[in-house]
Parts: C-alpha cells; sequence; structure tokens
C-alpha cells in the first residue's frame, strides 16, 4: 500500500501493488506518455510513503479505509451525480409510516430501493395502498386529524386505515405495515394466494361486495408485480454491474435483482485517476461501494438484509478476484459468488446492464462535454484579469449575514478546480465586531481564519523531540501529529473573494499584510452591478457579463451567502425558541436556559409531561404546570417564589 503527499502533506492519492517499485517506476516514466489525470498527480505530488500488508484482503480494506479517511483528489470516488430515492418505512414510530425518502439513512427505518425516479415509489405506493391502508400522512397532519377526529381524504376513499381517529389500534396498524414490507421484500406469491382463497370464500358465501374488493385488490397487487420486471425463476439474489469508459472517464451501472426481479438500479460518471482496463475498474468498484454500503446499513438497527448479494455479476474479472470474493464474503457472513455472466439469462441482462452504462456516458459527454472546459478557462480568465501569477486552483469566499446588527454571522466556502469542497467550509460567530458594520466583520473573519493558519502552520519544522533508537518522523507543518489528517486551516487560497467593494476588500488585505501574508491575492464581489475591487484601487476591474470567470466569481459568493444565511437562520431560531418561555410568570433566565439545556430545544420541551419537567433541578410540580400550559397556549398565574421541591 503506497499514498502519495503534496508539498503540504495531503493525501492525494492511494494504491496497492504487489511491486511497489515496479508501479513507482511506471509513475516517474516520461511525462508526456502518462495518462492525463496521472501526470498532474505525480506533478502534484511531493513525498510517497508505503506500508506493507501481509495479503490481498487486508491490502484491499486497508485502501478502502485510507480512501474514506483521506479523500484523496486524485482517487476515483463513487459518489451519486444525484440522490436517488428509496421507499422509507419508519418501522421506530408507533404508528409506521410510507413515505418517499432521499439522505443519509436513519436508525429505526427500513428502506425499499434505490428507485430511478421518485413518481415510480408513487406510482406504486398508490397502487398497494388498496392492499395495505397504512399510514402516509406526515407527522402534522396525523396528529391534526387526530385533534379534530376525522381521518383525511385517503382514510375515506380506503387508502389508509386511519390510526389518527382510532379506526385501527397500533398493533393491527404495524401488522399492515409488515405485510407491506414482506411483499416489497419479494414474499409476493403467499399474499396472492391468500387473497384468493379469501375472493373464493367471500364468493361462495355471497358476499359479492367483500369478493369484488379483493378482486381489485388482486389486479392492484398484479400490476405493482408487474412494475418489477421477472428477469430470473429461480428466485435470483445478485447485483449486475456493466461499465462504458474512455481514456479520461467512466460510468458504471448497477442493476439489483433480488428475489428474481429487478429491485433497482444506479450509476455514476467518475474521473479516472490514472489508466485502468475494466478489471481494474471493477476492483475498485466492488472496494468502494459495498464498503460503503456496508458502512451506512451498519447505522440501521432494524435488520434489512445484507447490503452484498450473494452474487456479483461482472464484465471481466479483477486480477485479484478471489481476494475480491473473499472480503466480500466477509461483509455478508456467508459465501458470494463473483463471476462473469456466460450465457441465457443473466447473460442477456448484463447487456441491457451495458447498454444502460453506454446510453449514460454518452448522455454525460453530451452533457457535461463543456464543463471541464468552462471550468479551466474561468481559472485561466481570473488569472489574466486578476494578473495573478498562476491560476487560482483553491478559491475561498467570505460572507456576513444579520438582521439589523443582530446574531451576526460569517461564511467562509472553499471552491478547488473550480468546484466546491464542502468538508472544508467553516462558519463564525462574530463577537467584537457584531455592532461596527461589514467592514469591521470581515477584517475579523480574516483575522480569525489566517491567524488559525499561521497557528497550524509554523514557519519553522517542528521536530521531534523524542529520544530513541528508531528512526522518528518528524511533526509537519499542517499535519496533526495525533490523528495524521490534515488540520482545519492547514491550506491557504490561492485567491480570497470578499463579498462586497472596494472597502471590504482593502479590511481583508490590511489583516493579511498585518500578518505577514503576502502571496494571497484579495478581491470583493460588489453585488449591485458584480464589480470586481482590488484593494486601494479607486476603479473595479469589469469583467465580462459572459465570461466563464465572472460566472465562477457568482457561483462562489452565492453559495457563501446560502451557507451565511442558513447558520443565520439556525442561530436565530433557536434565540427565538428560547423567548417563548417569556410568557411563564416566575421563570427567570437561568431557569429557562436549564430548560432548553434540559431537553434541547422547545419543541422537545413541548412534547414533555409535567413530571418530567419537574425532574429538572430547580422546578416544583407548579411551575412545571405553568411551563406545560403557556407552551400549549393556555393562561396560567403561578405566583412567583415556587423554587422547586
Amino acid at each position: 500500500m503506497y499514498k502519495f503527499r503534496d508539498a503540504a502533506r495531503r493525501v492525494v492519492y492511494v494504491g496497492k501493488a504487489k511491486s511497489l517499485r515496479s508501479r513507482l517506476n511506471s509513475y516517474f516514466a516520461d511525462l508526456a506518455g502518462l495518462h492525463p489525470r496521472t501526470r498532474q498527480m505525480v506533478t502534484t505530488a511531493a513525498s510517497v510513503e508505503w506500508t506493507v500488508v501481509t495479503t490481498e484482503v487486508e491490502a484491499l480494506q486497508l485502501e478502502y479505509n485510507w480512501i474514506k479517511e483521506f479523500d484523496p483528489r486524485f482517487n476515483v470516488r463513487y459518489r451519486d451525480d444525484k440522490s436517488y430515492p428509496v421507499l422509507a418505512v419508519t418501522l421506530n414510530e408507533e404508528f409506521p409510516r410510507l413515505h418517499v425518502y432521499r439522505g443519509a439513512r436513519k436508525k429505526g427505518v427500513r428502506y425499499f430501493g434505490p428507485y430511478s425516479h421518485a413518481w415510480a415509489i408513487r406510482e406504486t405506493l398508490d397502487l398497494l395502498l388498496r392492499v395495505f391502508p397504512a399510514r402516509t400522512c406526515s407527522a402534522g397532519v396525523f396528529r391534526r386529524h387526530g385533534q379534530i377526529g376525522r381521518p383525511c381524504l385517503l382514510g375515506y376513499i380506503d387508502k389508509c386505515s386511519a390510526p389518527c381517529v382510532g379506526r385501527v389500534s397500533a398493533d393491527e396498524h404495524r401488522a399492515i405495515v409488515e405485510d407491506f414490507c414482506d411483499f416489497l421484500a419479494g414474499r409476493t406469491d403467499a399474499m396472492v394466494k391468500r387473497l384468493e382463497r379469501e375472493m373464493a370464500q367471500a364468493s361462495e358465501e355471497l358476499e359479492f361486495e367483500r369478493a369484488a374488493r379483493l378482486r381489485d385488490d388482486l389486479g392492484a397487487l398484479r400490476r405493482a408485480m408487474e412494475k418489477q420486471a421477472v428477469v430470473f425463476g429461480d428466485g435470483t439474489d445478485a447485483d449486475v454491474v456493466a461499465f462504458a469508459h474512455d481514456e479520461l472517464e467512466a460510468a458504471v451501472q448497477v442493476f439489483h435483482v433480488r428475489g428474481g426481479r429487478v429491485r433497482g438500479q444506479r450509476g455514476w460518471v467518475i474521473d479516472k485517476a490514472e489508466e485502468m482496463d475494466v478489471p481494474a475498474l471493477v476492483d475498485h468498484f466492488l472496494t468502494q461501494f459495498y464498503g460503503e454500503e456496508n458502512d451506512r446499513a451498519g447505522h440501521d438497527d432494524v435488520d434489512t438484509g445484507p447490503v452484498v448479494p450473494r452474487e456479483v455479476l461482472v464484465p471481466e474479472l479483477p486480477a485479484d478476484a478471489d481476494a475480491v470474493a473473499e472480503w466480500l464474503t466477509g461483509l455478508r457472513g456467508s459465501r458470494v459468488r463473483l463471476r462473469v455472466a456466460q450465457r441465457g439469462d443473466k447473460k442477456a441482462l448484463a447487456e441491457t446492464v451495458e447498454r444502460n452504462a453506454l446510453e449514460a456516458f454518452t448522455q454525460h459527454k453530451l452533457r457535461r462535454a463543456g464543463d471541464l472546459t468552462a471550468r479551466s478557462a474561468a481559472l485561466q480568465e481570473l488569472q489574466d484579469y486578476l494578473a495573478l501569477d498562476t491560476a487560482p486552483l483553491r478559491i475561498e469566499c467570505v460572507d456576513i449575514s444579520h438582521i439589523q446588527g443582530s446574531d451576526v454571522v460569517a461564511s467562509l466556502v472553499v471552491f478547488e478546480d473550480g468546484l466546491p469542497r464542502k468538508s472544508e467550509y467553516r462558519k463564525f460567530a462574530l463577537r467584537e465586531a457584531a455592532t461596527e458594520g461589514d467592514v469591521a466583520s470581515i477584517a475579523e473573519v480574516v483575522r480569525r481564519r489566517f491567524h488559525r493558519y499561521l497557528k497550524e502552520n509554523p514557519t519553522e519544522p517542528i521536530e521531534s523531540a523524542v529520544e530513541s533508537d528508531e528512526a522518528v518522523e518528524p511533526v509537519r507543518a499542517g499535519i496533526d501529529p495525533e490523528t495524521g489528517r490534515p488540520r482545519k486551516f492547514a491550506y491557504p487560497p490561492n485567491l480570497l473573494v470578499v463579498d462586497g467593494a472596494g472597502p471590504q476588500a482593502t479590511a481583508a488585505a490590511d489583516v493579511l499584510a498585518e500578518l505577514g501574508i503576502t502571496d494571497i491575492a484579495v478581491v470583493g464581489l460588489a453585488k449591485r452591478l458584480e464589480e470586481v475591487w482590488l484593494p486601494s484601487d479607486p476603479d473595479p476591474v469589469i469583467l465580462p457579463r459572459t465570461s466563464d470567470a465572472l460566472y465562477l466569481l457568482q457561483r462562489l459568493r452565492d453559495e457563501a451567502h446560502r451557507f451565511a444565511i442558513r447558520y443565520h437562520r439556525e442561530k436565530r431560531a433557536k434565540r427565538m425558541q428560547a423567548s417563548e418561555l417569556d410568557s411563564v410568570p416566575g421563570l427567570g433566565q437561568a431557569r429557562r436556559t436549564a430548560l432548553i439545556k434540559h431537553f434541547g430545544s422547545v419543541k422537545k420541551l413541548k412534547q414533555a409531561r409535567v413530571e418530567e419537567i419537574e425532574a429538572v433541578p430547580g422546578f416544583g410540580r407548579r411551575t412545571a404546570e405553568a411551563v406545560v400550559a403557556a407552551l400549549a397556549g393556555e393562561t396560567s398565574a403561578v405566583p412567583g417564589g415556587d423554587q422547586g421541591s
């Protein structure tokens, strides 16, 4: 295993090789003959480190862990270019809810999918609600209809069992939801046979209305099953993977087959960091995809089945196929087969997946053809217009947000190679300059950000003082000696953009000069006419309205504004929440703070019982009752002096 680090000691690439000498010789050959991304990686790297492992399985695991830990710039990362929708079942609630969901997995929730489109989930769900009338409404709608004692429209048309008004108990509703989960998990035959028996029995007993309803339910189930095409009759549990690629990029498509049916489809397009054929792409994909999926599933306390299927069908086997299969077997807990489909239905499905990969790759090329070119042109234009020594590969932007001087906050966002790097974003709650205007606030943010930069990057390397017979690596500037990872403010930008005109740009430049930093360019971007201001210049730089450089600066400024606004709203919401307790007689600031600290928010406090509030130090029964009444919108008179029991 080896790591390339750049001059700032940031890991830019990790890889594995049986012969490190041979692999390094291939990297440090004639630069003109290297793959473009490999050439960029080699010229960026300043040092190489290596670790010897005993088995190929151990190398696979270590490579995945390093990519996850260091997020190297030049490693292939299979990140979705969109968030795929799933059908979520909230089994952690008393009355579970069925709904379309995108985002991170949560504990106690069972997920089905992913699906290509949200409308496909809603269409299927609408059919199945005839048979499984489970709750689909939000918590607020559920509570409101419970209070008014009337179900919603779905309750009236029998597409919801209306647990909100007590038509079914919690246990009966959960049984409906569990039947729904069984159906989506592939146990469909038993459900269909049961409905057929019930329909025949109703007909024999001359209950023709009930028989007709069961007949319609059967039709809905069969239509829902038709939407999930049967491809294998033997209940196959497999993932089918295919690639389309060229010298610079690759597209991958995965069809998830569960119980013989195609349950979901996913796709990615990635940049290739080095020359990689299909076996190498398969190796990288399987390691990262199933590693990430297994990590996400580890945070879910509901048994949704193993992430890795019994069989993975790939276009070509990787060089270390046995090691990959052994690693996948360890993740699943039972044997996993890694193979190439040779004939029959599986071969036909593999060809279908390959056609999907080719189509996705073609669409990506058409849609994104200008993106890389546009980003490169934008950085080059910024270098030319601002007379910079080099193109600004790392740009940071500062924005201030407040309402008439209250809750003043600031954001700092980072773009690298013209793209957002959200893990590097920072937010600041301003203290010293909060009442002195935006110029002083900009100065405070810049001072705090670059004071941390200087602190984390001392001018002289700090050598380890430990004396030992063994060699000890010196402590590197910008690297945390305990974790070996970059510190938060370790890397300086090539260009600092502040939201504002000349005064803001000058204030930021003065702070940098005061700190002795002279190699960072500063500009201000004014909103009104989109003018670019250089420090101390009487006139702005006017970029063409259609230039890629101006578009990049606008995206940067807008992203900083969005991030600052979100942080400002969070702070303001917390302050406004605390003010809801002002109406409680005899409740001072100290006890209001104690309540918020104990329960975490006013929202959770509103759900608390009198006994729970009474358990907070300093609260008695009467004060607890007053808090509950006030938050419920009632009026209550509580004499002062109740200091708790």
